[in-house]
């Protein structure tokens, strides 16, 4: 009858305040924002998740941060802003399986490009986001913002404007999804380490401007996670609970500095 009480991060209560104040004509396109400073104070929150929630509106298509200017909302349709009842119960692992076909036909040609013309910004932009994955993980998070903070920097690392609008069209189910889907996989024990892992070794193929090797660990990291999600279908949570580690083919045995 009862089910489990969800504590909502702040960060996700200042991102749904700033969405309604969008779909209900407070705030238009081209409206700047309050600043970091401001906001965290109006709202008695720290900097840091005013900052977290920025981050994630940016990566949703719905504001702009521009340096040295501030954030403004961009122009969306209200459509966009408003999320479709499956998301508030559970995005089914069928939908999981769709997006996954969806992002392989998009993310791993974008590797690719991203190795080729990431700069040094991009770079840095990624370790940050790869960085961040760790720590929320190591804090028992899940890491789905910084996962999806890893994978809109590589986008836009791609110098694709187009690709970038395309990824931002499908912010909202790309997120949620990316949210879901850890959730699930994390039943399966060491795949925090292994993912973090997966994501390390996209990291150092775009970092050394590998394009062959971006798209070959794109390519195993999707994979992996569909493997995981089939495996989910047909034999239920029972399966995945009684599978001890992933099978041989997505071992990674390479470090990249996960606390244990």
């Amino acid at each position: 009858m009862f089910r489990p009480v969800k504590t909502t991060k702040i960060y996700e209560e200042i991102i749904q305040q700033i969405k309604k104040l969008i779909v209900d004509g407070k705030l238009h396109p081209g409206d700047k924002l309050l600043s970091e400073r401001e906001l965290s104070e109006k709202l008695n929150v720290s900097r840091a998740s005013v900052r977290e929630a920025f981050s994630a509106l940016e990566m949703m298509g719905i504001i702009e941060i521009r340096p040295g200017e501030g954030s403004f909302v961009r122009q969306i349709s209200y459509e966009g802003m408003l999320e479709p009842l499956s998301f508030l119960l559970q995005v089914e692992i069928d939908d999981i399986l769709q997006l996954l076909e969806v992002r392989k036909i998009l993310e791993i040609e974008t590797a690719a490009l991203a190795a080729m013309r990431a700069t040094s910004d991009d770079i840095d932009d990624l370790s940050q986001a790869l960085n961040k994955m760790r720590e929320q993980v190591t804090a028992g998070e899940i890491g789905d913002v910084s996962d999806a903070a890893f994978h809109f920097t590589i986008a836009r690392a791609s110098g694709n404007a187009i690709l970038v609008r395309v990824m931002n069209s499908i912010s909202d189910l790309m997120t949620n999804t990316f949210k879901t889907s850890r959730q699930k996989l994390f039943l399966v024990e060491d795949m925090p380490d292994i993912l973090y892992q997966s994501h390390g070794l996209i990291f150092e193929a775009i970092s050394q401007h590998n394009p062959q090797l971006a798209r070959k660990h794109m390519r195993d990291h999707l994979m992996l996670v569909e493997d995981i999600m089939k495996r989910l279908k047909t034999g239920g949570m029972t399966s995945l609970k009684k599978l001890k580690r992933i099978g041989p083919e997505h071992e990674i045995t390479k470090d990249f500095g996960f606390p244990s």
